[in-house]
């Protein structure tokens, strides 16, 4: 690979009609990297990736996988390549080793059945049917499926949604061991801390572009932000709230106040005399190193799940 890029997407666009879901894009992903894509709802991000996966057609633009254009070489990318969609519908009365077998017959070269089974650990459901799977059980399963042609790339489109957090959390270790093993992994979510967890880079993405890139510690310093003071946005007046705006730094949640320093005693102590002046009760009162969701808010001015 050239110095080990293995996708390489220049200029990328896609409209429709006057949308510009995807407008210009640049990135590049290196072999055995973790590279996840950030944005709210219509940013851009699934046209993205489905471009990549030769699902969906692009307007404008250059995109190599594997030193290969995905135009001219379609077939052999998706033999190099596994794909997990946001949704997965399965059929109910199929065996879960009934089902890998149906999907290693479609590639000439694939992983046997149990070792599929052995890397999302479900050795013992091969013979359950897939209807009586559990959620968690069942997206381990998908991820299973993306990878029964032992792909070189794995393309996981917002694959934690709708888990519980015990089930998430079993899907990040199955993600930090396909990593170990030198796969190179495509990663959308709407989760900041799945990103900051699992992402070697992260480029965040709005309105059809990517409007800022870098390592999780990178985007955080960025903002030139270093810590958070949070509380509950239950019972504050409005004169106090609006006192805070006129000071700044502050972004206001429909349950969350959150004020950003980087003078954390000061701060605080600015605070507790506003709240004594207007005989104010802070609620839930914390204070915390500032994330990638705050990265997002000040890039965005949105919450992830718009």
């Amino acid at each position: 690979m050239n110095n080990g890029v293995v996708v390489n997407v220049k200029g990328l666009k896609k409209y429709y009609g006057k949308v510009k879901a995807v407008d210009g894009v640049d990135f590049v992903i290196h072999r055995g990297e973790v590279f996840s894509l950030l944005g709210p709802n219509g940013a851009g991000k699934t046209t993205t990736m489905e471009i990549l996966e030769g699902i969906r057609d692009k307007d404008t633009g250059e995109v190599e996988i594997l030193e290969m254009n995905i135009e001219n070489n379609s077939r052999k990318i998706k033999e190099k390549i596994g794909v997990l969609l946001q949704d997965t519908n399965f059929i109910n009365n199929v065996k879960v080793v009934e089902i890998i077998d149906l999907f290693r017959s479609f590639f000439k070269n694939s992983l046997s059945t149990e070792e599929i089974l052995d890397i999302i650990s479900l050795k013992e459901k091969r013979n359950t049917y897939v209807n009586k799977l559990s959620g968690g059980q069942k997206q381990r399963l998908a991820v299973g499926l993306a990878l029964v042609n032992d792909p070189e790339i794995v393309f996981l489109d917002e694959p934690t949604t709708g888990l519980d957090p015990q089930a998430r959390r079993n899907l990040w270790d199955t993600i930090k061991n396909l990593k170990e093993s030198r796969k190179t992994i495509f990663l959308t979510t709407h989760y900041m801390e799945e990103a900051e967890r699992l992402a070697d880079r992260i480029a965040i993405m709005d309105h059809g572009k990517i409007i800022a890139r870098g390592t999780a510690l990178e985007l955080i310093k960025s903002i030139g932000r270093e810590e958070v003071i949070e509380f509950s946005r239950e019972g504050l007046s409005t004169d106090f709230l609006e006192m805070l705006k006129q000071k700044g730094e502050c972004v206001m949640k429909d349950t969350v106040v959150r004020v950003y320093t980087k003078n954390i005693v000061d701060k605080m102590r600015w605070i507790l005399d506003v709240a004594k002046k207007y005989d104010t009760n802070l609620r839930d009162l914390r204070i915390r190193q500032t994330n990638l969701e705050d990265v997002f808010l000040e890039l965005t001015g949105r919450e992830l799940r718009d």
